[in-house]
């Protein structure tokens, strides 16, 4: 089916006089994840993982995708005729510098640009040019050939009450007018799609698990227009959002208004994610301000309300978690259990919790070797059923009106091997370092994230994904600004100084091909400790509750720092999580939090 696709756009490019295509991942508001509409990638590849490039010519096509997919891409492209290229391994090129020694003077590249960020797209098309290569960027190549596409999604908008979102619309837009008229701008385009929710505090459902809204942005110092299908709003919130000054628009004309924009104007827009085609719709003679959205690090420091909100999340989030380990650990043998059963219960489980909305990402249930697929998810194809023995990996989340949820545990299924005992206590020895780190108010992640790696480095050993990443609010389960990451990668943007009551995930890991995979994560708040001559102390609040298995821990491994840390950890769990647990599950829940 993929070579197929893949000869059919060969005859439209060659129709088109198109030499090489290019096939990002992205929407047209640079989504990490994206709607069905856009998965043009994964219909011409047959790659599903949520990060990539593809690129086709006559003569050759490939995927370009981080650490966090290899094994799968590998096993999805196997015998597709696509190359795979793992990025950022030496010798490897990027995108960018394959284009650059494939294509000869005179022939043409063409991507949609809608899809790719004006920054990028601007710095490829200028070092082509000079190689004599031209580029098209208003064609979409693959959507002329796909037959049976998707439709646009067009799902209800919905208003996030106060008492969720702890802020109005109103003061988040004064907010934000301040900071645009701070940068001297007339105008704000905004194109991202949690930014534009979490400002006008709405969500809706055009990403499958994101709650957000497909629109546009643009701000003046009087008026905000908002760019989307009317037919998602109800007479209601179009009423209600009118009364703060938000006027409806359809969808594209952002395309036509940003054209008719008057020489003179200052626009304030991040060329890192606004897309290329809108930029350049642009007129010559309007000043752009080219800078990180003023929401990004507004919508990354939660507000007192969403922090209190999701301590709320997480023990309910908790109790589901928890209620799952001890069905898994009592069941295991004694009944079937697959990956998609362990996955569907675990969603079960969260369901009944008070106002859940939905998973916040399509569940990670990995036993044994598909546990060392960072990112692998259970499907009918690949289910396996869970034995008595070896390591369960389970990364999920949920949403809830009060936040979202992420966590990962690692269980132990029966008899585990002495290499696996080794590394999952040395994973957790990380994430208890960097828990219950203590450091001065300036740090970013890039300054703390060797607390997390040093028991793996000390053996030679690593990781090849993040530490951690920041969490909206009922939002994207992956947000910028703030991560954790032992080097800056010029693609993210997530080394932002660690503020206050900004939330980030703590998600240490270790993975063997073929073997297993081991990976612990908790959601953390970032506080203050003291303040003193040497400067304001910040610190962590461990938002998750839920045991870490201690039938696969090595306590002789551990220091006596490192088990009181854990001690106390589970000393929390047990007193936040057991009142919500029958008699029976409370009685094992004692047990799973012993001291050691």
């Amino acid at each position: 089916m993929v070579k197929d696709r893949i000869k059919a756009l060969r005859a439209r490019m060659k129709e088109q006089g198109i030499d090489a295509c290019m096939i990002p991942t992205d929407d047209y508001h640079a989504s990490e994840y994206v709607g069905t509409f856009f998965k043009c990638r994964t219909y011409i590849t047959g790659f599903t993982g949520s990060a990539g490039t593809a690129v086709v010519t006559q003569d050759m096509a490939g995927l370009w995708t981080d650490a966090r997919y290899f094994i799968q891409a590998e096993r999805q492209l196997s015998g597709s005729g696509v190359d795979l290229y793992r990025m950022h391994e030496p010798g490897v090129p990027t995108v960018e510098a394959f284009l650059k020694q494939t294509l000869k003077k005179g022939q043409r590249l063409g991507f949609d640009g809608r899809c790719v960020g004006a920054k990028s797209a601007e710095k490829l098309v200028k070092e082509l040019k000079a190689q004599g290569v031209e580029t098209v960027c208003d064609v979409d190549l693959v959507g002329d050939i796909w037959t049976d596409r998707p439709a646009l999604s067009c799902e209800p908008a919905w208003e996030l009450d106060m008492k969720w979102a702890g802020k109005s619309r109103e003061d988040k837009i004064s907010e934000i007018r301040g900071k645009v008229a701070e940068a001297g701008a007339d105008l704000f385009l905004l194109t991202k799609l949690e930014d534009i929710a979490w400002l006008l505090n709405i969500r809706g459902n055009d990403i499958h698990t994101v709650p957000v809204v497909l629109s546009y942005l643009m701000m003046s110092k009087d008026e905000i227009r908002l760019y989307a299908n009317e037919k998602a709003f109800s007479a209601e919130l179009t009423e209600t959002l009118a009364k703060a000054g938000v006027t409806l628009h359809p969808y594209n004309d952002i395309y036509k208004d940003t054209a008719a924009i008057e020489a003179g104007k200052k626009v304030l827009l991040d060329r890192g994610t606004a897309n290329y085609l809108l930029v350049q719709s642009i007129p010559e003679g309007v000043e752009l301000i080219d800078r990180q959205n003023p929401t990004l690090l507004a919508k990354a420091v939660k507000n007192p309300i969403e922090v209190e909100n999701e301590r709320i999340a997480h023990i309910k989030d908790g109790v589901a978690v928890t209620k799952f380990m001890y069905w898994l650990k009592t069941n295991v043998g004694k009944m079937k259990i697959t990956e998609c059963s362990a996955a569907e219960y675990l969603n079960a489980l969260r369901k009944e919790q008070e106002h859940f909305v939905d998973n916040s990402f399509d569940p990670i249930v990995s036993y044994g070797e598909h546990a060392a697929m960072n990112h692998y998810s259970p499907s009918p194809e690949t289910d396996v059923e869970v034995e008595p023995h070896g390591l369960l990996l389970a990364d999920t989340g949920g949403h809830y009106l009060e936040g979202s949820t992420d966590i990962t545990r690692t269980f132990a299924m029966g008899p585990i091997t002495e290499d696996e005992r080794w590394h999952y206590t040395a994973v957790l020895r990380g994430h208890l370092a960097l828990a219950n780190a203590k450091f001065l108010y300036g740090c970013t992640g890039i300054n703390l994230d060797y607390l997390a790696r040093e028991p793996l480095w000390e053996r030679g050993e690593d990781f090849k994904h993040g530490t951690g990443h920041g969490v909206g609010y009922l939002l994207s389960v992956h947000e910028a600004p703030n991560g954790f990451r032992w080097k800056r990668l010029p693609d993210r943007q997530d080394d932002a100084v660690l503020e206050e009551s900004m939330i980030t995930s703590n998600e240490p890991g270790y993975y063997v091909e073929g073997g297993y995979g081991i990976r612990h994560e908790n959601m953390i708040v970032c506080k203050k400790a003291e303040k003193n001559e040497y400067g304001q102390y910040m610190c962590f609040e461990n938002l998750t509750m839920a045991p870490f298995d201690l039938d696969a821990i090595d306590p002789e491994q551990m220091s006596e720092k490192e088990r009181a840390q854990l001690n106390r950890y589970h000393a929390e769990v047990y007193e936040k999580i057991a009142p919500h647990l029958t008699e029976e599950e409370q009685v094992w829940l004692k047990h799973a939090t012993r001291e050691i």
